[in-house]
């Protein structure tokens, strides 16, 4: 076990300078807090969540179709920008899966 021993006006700055930065942080988190949802998304989540490939969504990343954030070399999404994301997504499913059907114009049904 080790002591250590410090003047007690270099203790209050120490307690005083704590205090201020923790004041801070909670200053920060109250500004964010209505920020909507917390959790970020990886890849894996969202190709899962929009039933898409890993080279799919690499696409929508490169298009601009799908908004993301890179930190140490792993992609996050938003999960409201992922939500906005949904009806294009389905829209494209839709035309892959149709490719090549003949669509019937006098009933709209292929």
């Amino acid at each position: 076990m080790e002591v250590v021993v410090i003047e007690k006006a270099t203790f209050e700055r120490m307690l005083s300078g704590f205090d201020f930065f923790a004041e801070k942080v909670e200053r920060l988190c109250r500004e964010h807090e209505d920020l909507g949802e917390r959790e970020w998304l990886d890849s894996d989540d969202v190709c899962r969540l929009l039933c898409v490939s890993p080279r799919t969504l690499q696409t929508m990343r490169e298009n601009g179709t799908l908004a993301y954030t890179k930190i140490s070399h792993k992609v996050y999404y938003r999960p409201e920008d992922v939500k906005a994301v949904f009806p294009a997504a389905g829209m494209k499913r839709r035309i892959v899966a149709n490719k090549g059907k003949e669509w019937n114009t006098d009933t709209g049904n292929q």
